[in-house]
């Protein structure tokens, strides 16, 4: 008994660790990733804060540095589910609510739509993912992809599905073919990312003093995040293949309950998975 009663004592901790999730500050943007000056974040916040007054859908944004740290399911699909019905985004009964969620370093975003969407509404969110997210991102303009494709994603899913309008369907051979391409690629990179997660994308990273691929990344939680005060961690980086060795800190934004969160709370809403991703 004795011993049972060790192992849980220290399980539990752990436990409680890995159930944390980014607190939010309000429930239409929070850019812990510090990718928007004043304006660009008002501009963001007004359209969302509109869309919300005229139709009571829930759309939110937030930026993170990393996901290290946080809830460790994996892969980001389920970081992103999770994270969306911890929160409780969108109405309860419609289930209408979208996360537009942009991970600066680790490369990746999703949006994460409510189990009330069709899935032709998925098609839609990895379109303007592929050709407005992601063409921003590789430019290193995170401002003007964020601004743009939250844009795209009131006018093109939000505004329509609020409206009524039925999810839009394939049109065309030539997009059944890149529909297949993209559902497979999709499939094979969530297979490969479950397996072996971070350390693919790691391994792929060239060095910035030689050139080579094949970089040692670690990330170290040196202080969790708490509900009063943001954590810290250390990334170091070391090159096998020259004497390349880099150290660097991040932030974890606070954790805490959604239903305690200043600036209002979210109505409850669920996600079943529904939505699409983007790497770049």
């Amino acid at each position: 008994m004795r011993r049972i009663l060790i192992v849980l004592a220290l399980l539990l901790p752990m436990q409680a660790f890995a159930q944390s999730w980014p607190i939010y500050e309000n429930t239409f943007i929070n850019d812990y990733a510090n990718t928007l000056d004043e304006a660009e974040e008002t501009r963001i916040r007004r359209n969302l804060e509109v869309l919300r007054q005229e139709t009571g859908v829930e759309a939110t944004v937030l930026t993170l540095y990393t996901r290290w740290g946080y809830e460790n399911t994996g892969n980001l699909e389920s970081f992103a589910t999770g994270l969306f019905n911890h929160w409780g985004i969108g109405d309860a009964q419609r289930n209408d609510g979208i996360l537009i969620l942009v991970i600066t370093e680790d490369r990746e975003m999703r949006i994460e739509l409510g189990s009330g969407y069709g899935s032709g509404y998925n098609r839609e969110a990895g379109d303007i993912i592929e050709t407005i997210f992601i063409p921003a991102f590789k430019a290193d303009d995170f401002a003007g992809g964020i601004e743009a494709g939250t844009d795209a994603v009131l006018a093109r899913i939000a505004r329509p599905h609020a409206a009524g309008e039925p999810a839009p369907e394939p049109s065309g051979n030539a997009f059944g073919f890149s529909l297949f391409s993209l559902v497979f690629g999709g499939i094979v990179a969530a297979f490969f990312a479950s397996i072996f997660g971070r350390r693919i994308k790691d391994r792929l990273t060239r060095c910035p003093q030689c050139g080579h691929r094949g970089l040692n990344i670690s990330r170290e939680v040196t202080q969790a995040a708490t509900r009063s005060a943001a954590g810290h961690g250390q990334k170091t980086i070391l090159c096998p293949h020259c004497d390349f060795h880099e150290t660097s800190g991040y932030t974890i934004s606070r954790t805490r309950s959604s239903s305690s969160s200043s600036g209002g709370s979210f109505g409850g809403g669920s996600s079943s998975g529904g939505g699409a991703s983007g790497r770049w």
